[in-house]
């Protein structure tokens, strides 16, 4: 074992000890407990988070997929800079801002909060769509042309297997980001798990504020981990990193 595998394990046993820990620590001074007592209320929110984690993750991915698959087309190549541009403005604005500015267009609910997620979603798929497709090696597109390959078959047997693993892996960060900022959701009124971190802030309580935060947390990774494996399954073999 070389000393690279090394540090890689002894981080990650470190991390696994931290965990572990923490949450011996939470269990022991029943932090969870708000959780049990408000099971139905608990519920409620999970789903409510998923809905508009969900809701605005599937309109990024069917938005920016296409569009990626449009500017890397040779007739459109010239409109990779504006739609670039477009992708870019939803995510370099921080979270909490363009929940803002959704709230006063739109005002305040649900359909806010997924529309103002869904332009915070954008620019990591689409980014990584057309990166992937720009790294697919020319020797492959020009021997498909050379045994008659169509250009929608280059796309679809070609260009798009080989770009999957950084298609997928744009949708991984783009959703496990989301799972995160959907918590501020509930400022707008949109509801969410952010309901108990922000009424444990308030009322200086860690049993509901924990109770939100930690199983936001867990979504994420669990939503990472769901992920990974859908990653497993539609990237082609050969083109699988290491």
């Amino acid at each position: 074992m070389n000393s690279q595998k090394v540090i890689t394990w002894t981080v990650r046993v470190f991390i696994y000890f931290l965990v572990i820990a923490f949450f011996y620590w939470t269990i022991k001074n029943q932090y969870f407990s708000y959780i049990f007592e408000n099971i139905e209320q608990f519920k409620v929110l999970v789903i409510e988070h998923l809905q508009i984690v969900g809701l605005s993750s599937a309109m990024a991915i069917l938005v920016s997929i296409p569009s990626a698959i449009l500017v890397t087309r040779p007739k459109f190549k010239r409109l990779e800079g504006i739609v670039s541009t477009v992708a870019n403005f939803g995510y370099t604005i921080p979270n909490m801002a363009i929940l803002a500015l959704m709230m006063g267009v739109l005002g305040i609910g649900f359909k806010t909060a997924v529309f103002a997620l869904f332009l915070y979603s954008i620019l990591p798929i689409y980014r990584n769509t057309v990166a992937g497709i720009h790294s697919v090696n020319p020797n492959l597109i020009d021997a498909a042309k050379g045994i008659g390959f169509k250009p929608h078959q280059i796309l679809f047997r070609v260009e798009l297997p080989n770009a999957a693993y950084a298609i997928i892996a744009g949708v991984r960060t783009a959703v496990v980001i989301n799972i995160g900022a959907t918590a501020l959701a509930y400022l707008i009124g949109g509801g969410g798990l952010g309901n108990w971190i922000f009424m444990g802030i308030k009322v200086f309580d860690d049993s509901i504020l924990l109770s939100g935060a930690v199983t936001v947390t867990l979504l994420a990774v669990i939503t990472d981990y769901l992920l990974r494996g859908v990653e497993r399954l539609v990237v082609p073999k050969g083109t699988k990193r290491s």
